[in-house]
């Protein structure tokens, strides 16, 4: 990844023009997890990747951003387990996973289900019988035909998702994020995420670290230098227990986006269900204090 000096970045206002946006606009809505939300339509940021690695600063990420790109390193091998969790440092899970959540809907205690982010991106149902790989085709769809539209990925298994009376979902979250859109313009990558549904606060700035990651990942494997994250939220909310640390956040300055590169072991990788999270590191990451204990719906 080719980034300008870091004395030379300018600060982005994205993340936070998305917090005052639905501050200021945002519609108050019930939800299922009991806490109303203020909840906004079609929120989206660039992040021009030469400008740095989009960690906001306007509250540290440090403690948890490895985590959130082992968190995608175990979805894109189709983990759907707490066990299988665990092998790629992501232990966030278990209150998605428990006897209450799972046992009504005729899954397993200890998992989040087939129609969960693992399943679909690994072993996609199809009518030939085995699953589909839609990571491992994407890398070889990018090498081969690299000028298509139709670099696409879907964490959405339509059959799975169902909701109502008498149908029987068959995983216990549906998945928000992962619709992942790639394409090479002038020789160099752009990748665009679309989120159904997005907790600004907390969720998405995990979000951002993990499909930016992913875009560092296909330079790599594809040899295109990477260009631009776009990252589309469609039901952008915040919850009303977490306005207090949104207005703090609105309150700081925008930093300077640290550096993220890829390790040597990383620059080895050739294929994508071989990263890690311990192959990105960070340097030049100075963002304003973390903000203890915002509230996490579940």
């Amino acid at each position: 990844m080719e980034y300008l000096p870091f004395d030379q970045r300018q600060p982005s206002s994205e993340y936070r023009n998305v917090l005052g946006n639905i501050l200021k606009d945002g519609i108050e809505v019930p939800t299922r997890q009991g806490v109303g939300a203020l909840t906004l339509m079609q929120q989206t940021m660039r992040f021009p990747l030469n400008q740095g690695f989009p960690l906001i600063t306007e509250r540290s990420v440090k403690a948890f951003w490895r985590k959130a790109i082992g968190e995608l390193c175990a979805f894109i091998n189709g983990a759907t387990t707490m066990d299988e969790f665990a092998e790629f440092g992501c232990d966030w899970w278990g209150a998605w996973a428990t006897p209450e959540k799972t046992i009504k809907k005729g899954i397993e205690p200890g998992t989040l289900g087939p129609g969960s982010y693992g399943g679909a991106f690994h072993d996609f149902p199809t009518a030939e019988g085995p699953g589909f790989d839609q990571f491992r085709h994407l890398v070889e769809q990018l090498r081969e035909l690299p000028g298509d539209r139709t670099h696409f990925v879907s964490p959405w298994i339509p059959q799975y998702q169902i909701r109502g009376e008498g149908k029987l979902p068959r995983t216990t979250i549906a998945p928000c994020h992962g619709w992942v859109h790639v394409r090479v313009l002038g020789g160099r990558l752009h990748l665009h995420m679309f989120q159904r549904s997005g907790d600004v606060p907390v969720g998405v700035p995990s979000n951002i670290v993990q499909y930016a990651a992913l875009t560092l990942m296909l330079e790599q494997l594809t040899g295109y230098p990477a260009d631009t994250y776009y990252h589309t939220i469609s039901d952008a909310h915040i919850y009303l227990d977490q306005k207090e640390a949104v207005e703090t956040m609105l309150q700081r300055e925008p930093l300077p986006f640290p550096t993220v590169h890829l390790t040597e072991a990383g620059r080895a990788v050739a294929d994508i269900h071989d990263f890690r999270a311990e192959h990105f590191e960070v340097t030049d990451y100075q963002p304003h204090p973390g903000i203890r204990g915002i509230p996490v719906a579940t």
